[in-house]
């Protein structure tokens, strides 16, 4: 495994952990499985992520954002809300798709690290060690597959018509933000955004 791979992804995600380390693995995986490169574009891949909200390993998504190309920006990844480490990669033109999960088998090594340990204490990643950090999270790279992922097989994923992109952003009546389209609301006579509107959606 290539440690500069890792080292990118640390830099996009903003420090070293071992849950974004789990992503990449995870995400790079699920790729090899598909037979099927990083994506540029919203129209190859899509991304069923089974994190949820407030827990100390949603850096996960950004390890997995990271390898696949699939990204909040493209909309073509998403969260189903589980609180778990996995995924579900779908190669939206060949309609398959792959999940993958993170597997504990190393996971006591990186509960009872230095760096986890100062976590608990409140101490914020970045103010950690670079090395403490380090050591941590190639506890997850470093390991044979087997032992940090479950590997699903490949099924088929029937994949329906994308909508495809929306253009055209327009100022919001009210505020002069632009607002794309479809999400202008009417109010009376004017052309408002969601804010302005008064409207929940």
């Amino acid at each position: 495994m290539d440690k500069q791979v890792l080292e990118e992804a640390f830099k996009f995600h903003g420090h070293i952990c071992w849950a974004s380390a789990a992503g990449v693995r995870a995400g790079l995986a699920a790729l090899r499985q598909l037979g099927v490169r990083r994506t540029g574009t919203s129209g190859e891949l899509h991304c069923v992520l089974e994190i949820g909200e407030n827990h100390g390993a949603q850096c996960f998504a950004d390890g997995v954002q990271y390898a696949t190309g699939c990204t909040l920006g493209k909309g073509n990844i998403e969260k189903a809300g589980w609180g778990k480490l996995a995924l579900t990669l779908i190669d939206k033109k060949n309609e398959k798709a792959v999940r993958v999960s993170y597997k504990p088998g190393r996971h006591k090594a990186i509960a009872e690290s230095a760096f986890m340990t100062k976590r608990g204490q409140g101490i914020p990643p970045t103010d950690i060690p670079e090395k403490e950090a380090m050591e941590m999270a190639v506890i997850v790279w470093d390991a044979p597959e087997d032992e940090v992922l479950i590997i699903g097989p490949v099924h088929p994923h029937a994949w329906g018509d994308d909508f495809g992109e929306i253009m055209g952003l327009i100022p919001c009546d009210n505020c002069g933000e632009l607002v794309s389209r479809v999400y202008l609301r009417v109010v009376g006579k004017s052309h408002m955004c969601i804010p302005c509107s008064g409207y929940e959606r």
